[in-house]
């Protein structure tokens, strides 16, 4: 997919569990389906920290923790609005692999074991995806931006269910460098401590962010391509599933939302 046009506003976005979340350079909005089956629309402005703006690693943990702010705000204006993660079963699976994984470092240990945690710590997200419409709302997010993207004249409906700027891209570079944190870590220090795994989590964000602005910045590149692979493939067989008329419909409402409280600063 070719960068964003200048003339266009850069637009990111997360699913809801009946709806979705769009983000804006200033504001966001979204929209969700009720259970009475009326959309609901609600939109506000994004806190930001532009401090850090121009520090690499630093400003994209920042851009990251804006986006889980505005999380509550959404929830509040949008009492309707179901979170992906708003499900027992789900909150169980993200307590047990935090459990099974920390069992797994002990008593595996080394690269083995912090491999097979990282793997682990995705379960949560792949079990919310499994059931629903969290994915079809995936689907409609990617699809929805494309063809606010695409040249005059797109309709969601034809758009690819698979996006460049998918939090999918981050998981691979986040994963090796944990990894590779975590190894480290024990190497340096016997029995780290909270603070210290904490810390090696951070980093290992800062820099997956830093590897996604780069494949885009670079999105021609082979590198670019095989640093995306496992994030298309990871939407392609069970992040993302095409939406239907319905749902597409919550989508676009969405990206009209955005789009009229963005207009008076873009």
């Amino acid at each position: 997919m070719s960068p964003t046009s200048p003339d266009k506003l850069r637009l990111g976005g997360m699913a809801l569990r009946n709806g979705l979340l769009v983000h804006g350079p200033t504001h966001w909005a979204a929209a969700v389906r009720d259970g009475h089956g009326d959309i609901k629309v609600a939109s506000g402005r994004k806190p930001r920290v532009q401090a850090f703006d121009g520090v690499p690693g630093v400003r994209g943990v920042v851009r990251l923790g804006e986006a889980f702010v505005v999380i509550p705000l959404v929830k509040r204006a949008l009492p309707a609005a179901k979170l992906p993660f708003e499900n027992p079963s789900v909150l169980a699976a993200a307590a047990g692999a935090s459990m099974t994984g920390a069992v797994l470092r002990r008593r595996v240990g080394g690269s083995a074991g912090e491999a097979a945690a990282a793997v682990l710590s995705l379960a949560p997200a792949l079990l919310a995806l499994r059931g629903g419409e969290l994915a079809a709302y995936h689907g409609v997010e990617h699809k929805a931006i494309a063809a606010y993207e695409a040249p005059e004249g797109a309709d969601a409906a034809d758009a690819a269910k698979e996006h460049d700027r998918c939090g999918s891209h981050l998981v691979a570079p986040m994963l090796a460098s944990n990894m590779a944190g975590a190894v480290l870590l024990r190497r340096l220090l016997e029995r780290p401590n909270a603070l210290a795994g904490s810390a090696v989590a951070l980093a290992s964000t800062a820099v997956a962010v830093e590897v996604f602005a780069w494949s885009e910045r670079n999105a021609d590149t082979k590198l670019a391509h095989a640093l995306r692979r496992p994030g298309f493939e990871i939407q392609r067989l069970w992040g993302t599933r095409e939406p239907d008329e319905r749902q597409l419909e919550v989508g676009r409402a969405a990206l009209v939302e955005i789009l009229r409280v963005e207009a008076p600063a873009h």
